[in-house]
């Protein structure tokens, strides 16, 4: 439903108070908002829709803890990169929360975080839900549009085409394990989808990801789809700089090939745009760095070492998979 209901158990400000100074805000792009049964919208003529939905849950995405300004910032983020990875523009979300109770600081913080990246990419919140529960959980569903075509799909790479990444690799996780190293917890909370990258990379790239669940298990998805071979360099694989000084090689392998949460941009691109690529990171001022290849034969990521020989990785992170 496009009207954010509140259970009425979930006190602390009433329903139509919470609505009205957290969420609501004046449709602009959308022909309905927040306030009836269903949002209206109207895509500009010719243009197709992306959808992608994202939940956060207390206790397995964050800690009970963390910092509302920046949860309200990440839960719309992921979903962000999910649109800039397709090549689409956001356009609109909604908005599905579940709280232990209303508290008006935490609502503020959250909201806030939420409104301010929303207002940076013109993102319309035009509805949701919100319901009392023992934990917090936050759901985000984004919309976009996309040209006809221009959609960057995993089923697009090509034997011949470069692998490319954005930013670096491994923050995030890094994060997880020493939340004291400050540039690794902000990788971790606030991250930042690669938006204006992903509209760029329509013409330039044939296939594209975001480093959601890392590197070698998102790469996996889109051999998997193209039915390629994916080879990556692990020496040419951007990181944070936090790791020259942890001098703890495992743990950097396993945060830069298996770490998930960076959201950074992964995608393949013809050797005839190595020079536009370059370019295109010069003018975002964002490091583009080209760490393999797409090459022919059964669907698999090999990482290889300075001396070419394969580096063993334990894939990406999978919620199902026992031990993750």
């Amino acid at each position: 439903m496009a009207v954010l209901a509140v259970d009425p158990g979930a006190r602390g400000v009433n329903e139509f108070e919470l609505i009205k100074r957290y969420f609501a805000r004046p449709a602009k792009r959308a022909l309905l908002g927040v306030g009836d049964d269903c949002a209206l919208l109207r895509p500009d003529a010719g243009l197709d829709l992306a959808v992608t939905t994202d939940m956060l849950i207390e206790g397995r995405h964050f800690l009970p803890d963390v910092e509302p300004h920046a949860l309200g910032h990440k839960a719309l983020a992921v979903n962000l990169s999910d649109l800039a990875a397709m090549g689409a523009t956001p356009r609109w979300a909604t908005l599905a929360i579940a709280l232990p109770a209303a508290e008006p600081t935490w609502l503020a913080g959250f909201s806030a975080g939420f409104h301010a990246l929303a207002e940076r990419y013109g993102v319309e919140l035009i509805g949701g839900d919100t319901t009392r529960a023992e934990a917090r959980a936050i759901s985000v569903t984004a919309i976009g549009e996309v040209p006809p075509g221009m959609a960057l799909e995993r089923s697009g790479a090509r034997p011949g085409d470069d692998v490319w990444v954005s930013g670096e690799l491994g923050g995030a996780a890094l994060g997880l394990v020493h939340p004291e190293i400050a540039e690794a917890a902000k990788r971790l909370h606030v991250p930042e989808p690669r938006v204006e990258l992903g509209e760029r990379l329509r013409r330039l790239a044939h296939s594209a990801i975001d480093v959601s669940d890392g590197l070698a298990g998102d790469l996996g998805h889109i051999a998997e789809r193209s039915e390629v071979q994916a080879i990556i360099e692990y020496d040419l694989v951007p990181r944070s700089k936090a790791f020259k000084s942890l001098k703890a090689p495992e743990l950097e392998k396993d945060c830069v090939l298996s770490g998930g949460d960076d959201y950074e941009l992964l995608f393949t691109a013809p050797r005839a745009h190595r020079a536009e690529l370059e370019a295109l990171g010069a003018e975002l001022k964002l490091p583009l760095t080209r760490i393999g290849s797409i090459e022919a034969g059964a669907a698999r990521v090999t990482v290889l070492a300075a001396d070419r020989k394969p580096i063993a990785h334990r894939g990406g992170f999978d919620h199902f998979e026992k031990g993750q």
